[in-house]
């Protein structure tokens, strides 16, 4: 089911994004989800923490996705369902309502209205009532959850244009979700990111790393609100310690680490050996008009050293480009952001020729000698 399109929003929007908006892909470069993760993965080696908020929300897709089709399955063709005395089922399954495929958003109450948090908490509650039901017949839901749809399925990544493409965590016939991939998908998230020692282990409360565990383990369950309290964790850790750093790397800069040390470095040189020449065609009582060709290696040196300073290459700025990784370079597409950094690489760009200019005019007119 196609979603609503975010562009609107974005064009009205005269301020910066926020962590949820990113997170929820109504924003475009250089402050998109695909920035933020190479952010997170080049500059905070934190990409574990963005990864696992990304595979919850994307457990609470799977998760919305099989019940949506159990639903409709139940609705439209129940026949089966009831000779096995499913009738329980059929009506948990009716009072769910229409269960949305949109992207799943933070699992806090910020950014969701009442009604989404009402179908997920419904949704979770029906999760968990089937597996404590001993007289579900697990059989026949899965073969209901099975019948082809003309509606996809949540997206495996959060990205398919990303390098970083994960696997389909579904391994059903058909596109389709069947009960035991949203088990599998549960106990991937918890041997991956929660179980002490795993692969990937985030830092998280020892209280909640034990509940979780307990949860999935002991207790069989599998639902999206299992990992509720570690995701709000998550995205509360992000939004404090690194969205600010992105945010001023990404809306108020173009360029990367990597990228402004080069150009502090080649500032530094350039400045060497314009000192050099200005200071040669001073003490050697050279013309005026010799000496302006001072002006070239102080303009090239003040234009990366207020590069390096404010962290943004002006002219590619004005041109429209940021830079996600070192020399590589992608369209700024966020308005508001485009015009921060229009302001910014014009400031920058002014301080430049004024200091390129002041320097120079210093060494052409001051009186020479001869040595």
């Amino acid at each position: 089911m196609a979603t609503t399109s975010p562009v609107p929003e974005i064009e009205q929007r005269k301020r910066l994004p926020t962590l949820f908006e990113v997170l929820s892909r109504y924003t475009l470069a250089p402050v998109d989800l695909f920035s933020f993760y190479i952010y997170m993965r080049d500059q905070q080696r934190a990409v574990d923490y963005l990864d696992f908020w990304l595979d919850v929300s994307q457990h609470m897709s799977l998760c919305r996705h099989y019940v949506r089709e159990l639903r409709r399955s139940v609705l439209v063709a129940t026949p089966e369902l009831e000779k096995a005395g499913s009738k329980r089922s059929s009506a948990i399954l009716e009072n769910l309502g229409d269960i949305p495929l949109t992207e799943a958003g933070p699992s806090g109450f910020r950014g969701k209205d009442s009604s989404e948090k009402e179908a997920d908490q419904r949704l979770s509650a029906f999760l968990r009532s089937e597996n404590q039901s001993q007289h579900s017949p697990q059989g026949s839901l899965d073969s209901a959850a099975k019948v082809p749809s003309n509606e996809r399925p949540p997206r495996p990544s959060f990205m398919n244009s990303t390098p970083e493409t994960r696997n389909d965590s579904s391994n059903s016939p058909g596109h389709t979700v069947a009960r035991s991939d949203i088990r599998r998908s549960a106990e991937k998230i918890l041997y991956t990111y929660i179980l002490p020692g795993s692969e990937r282990e985030i830092i998280l409360p020892e209280e909640m790393v034990n509940s979780i565990i307990d949860m999935v383990e002991r207790e069989g369950r599998d639902d999206p609100e299992v990992f509720d309290t570690a995701k709000d964790y998550v995205f509360q850790a992000m939004e404090r310690d690194a969205f600010p750093g992105f945010l001023q790397a990404k809306a108020l800069g173009n360029l990367v680490p990597l990228s402004i040390l080069a150009r502090l470095a080649f500032a530094l040189a350039s400045f060497g050996g314009a000192f050099w020449g200005a200071f040669f065609v001073v003490l050697t009582d050279k013309p005026r008009h010799i000496r302006c060709w001072v002006i070239l290696p102080f303009a090239i040196a003040s234009y990366f050293i207020a590069s390096y300073q404010y962290k943004i290459d002006p002219i590619m700025a004005l041109l429209g480009f940021s830079e996600y990784t070192f020399m590589n370079w992608a369209s700024i597409r966020e308005p508001y952001v485009r015009t921060l950094l229009n302001k910014r690489a014009t400031a920058t760009l002014l301080l430049a020729v004024f200091l390129a200019v002041a320097l120079s005019v210093l060494f052409i007119f001051v009186p020479g000698t001869m040595l």
